[in-house]
């Protein structure tokens, strides 16, 4: 299973290449493409990150709507559509096209912040605020969630 953890911060070149952290390129090493695949999020100043892997199992997801169904297009044109694969170097980077950068106010550093079987790619300080106000909403209403399976 591919688990993405932690959050690291990385230069970005003028090339507009950064090197992909080493326990992520770990977890997309077993996939039929050497990279990530990246697309805009729809709902905040990020790039959603995954490995092909995932984003297949994404289609299959959306292979579930009714065929040229109004939910099935507006997914398909905003995540598929989107999407841009972005192979490794010899060296872990890659390089994140301008349309990725512009969306996520991306220009210096990138932070790659693990969410468990995907990850995001964030401007820091973007980051940094947006997790200021998810900690608070998680204290303000107390959230929490069950723990199931044999191992609870």
């Amino acid at each position: 299973m591919t688990l993405f953890l932690s959050t690291f911060i990385n230069k970005l070149d003028k090339k507009g290449r950064v090197s992909v952290p080493a326990s992520f390129r770990l977890m997309l090493g077993g996939q039929t493409f050497q990279g990530i695949v990246g697309f805009r999020s729809y709902k905040l100043p990020t790039i959603e990150g995954m490995g092909i892997d995932r984003m297949q199992r994404l289609s299959e997801s959306v292979d579930q709507f009714d065929v040229f169904s109004e939910a099935q297009d507006d997914l398909t044109a905003t995540i598929f559509a989107d999407a841009q694969m972005m192979a490794f170097d010899g060296d872990g980077r890659v390089v994140v096209p301008p349309l990725l950068l512009e969306h996520a106010k991306i220009q210096e550093s990138v932070a790659f912040v693990g969410r468990g079987a995907t990850f995001q790619i964030w401007n820091p300080t973007l980051f940094e605020d947006h997790q200021k106000e998810a900690r608070k909403r998680v204290h303000e209403k107390k959230a929490t969630f069950k723990i199931w399976g044999p191992h609870a």
